[in-house]
């Protein structure tokens, strides 16, 4: 459902799912390496998120922004998924934001036409699927998809009558067992 004439601002040539680079990302092996933003924005940099039209990768997403080292200019970049946060919904008002947004598909004969727009309603559900993260667990090496919990995961989960025990969480999820965690032994004074 389009907003009526009323509901829709002055200037605006469409809707677009945003988000912003985040504080910290992680690189290397195992995601060991943490970093402040990424190699070509910096940290808390809007990054303007066109609808796929071709899939760059798992994990992986295209987006417009000022590049670290030009603010004026926006540049097309693949990012992770992952090294974003802050999802929402944003109005574009500018010609040179859709020309990047656009891509090669854009037409020089109608520059304030969006070729692949959003529908707000369609970008504020993806909003809302990434803000609300959940991740798959593992109960003793083994991977369950359909059973999920938030980020950061409980120390305890009940499932099917059991409780589970977090083991370990990282960048491969949450693992949990059946075991209860070693209690710490204490010298008596």
């Amino acid at each position: 459902m389009e907003p009526t004439e009323e509901e829709t601002p002055d200037g605006l040539l469409g809707w677009c799912l945003v988000a912003n680079v985040a504080r910290e990302t992680t690189r290397g092996e195992s995601g060991l390496d943490i970093q402040r933003g990424t190699k070509h924005f910096p940290v808390g940099a809007l990054l303007w998120i066109p609808p796929v039209r071709w899939d760059p990768g798992w994990g992986r997403w295209r987006a417009v922004g000022r590049h670290r080292g030009n603010g004026r200019r926006y540049v097309n970049m693949v990012v992770r998924a992952d090294d974003l946060e802050n999802f929402r919904v944003k109005g574009v008002y500018s010609e040179g934001l859709v020309r990047s947004l656009n891509g090669y598909d854009h037409d020089p004969t109608a520059p304030r036409t969006l070729q692949n727009p959003w529908t707000r309603e369609r970008a504020q559900s993806w909003a809302d699927g990434r803000n609300d993260l959940r991740e798959s667990i593992v109960i003793d090496g083994q991977r369950h998809t359909r059973i999920t919990v938030p980020n950061p995961p409980p120390a305890e989960l009940a499932v099917g009558g059991e409780i589970l025990h977090l083991a370990q969480y990282g960048i491969r999820g949450p693992h949990y067992s059946r075991m209860p965690p070693p209690v710490e032994w204490v010298p008596e004074s």
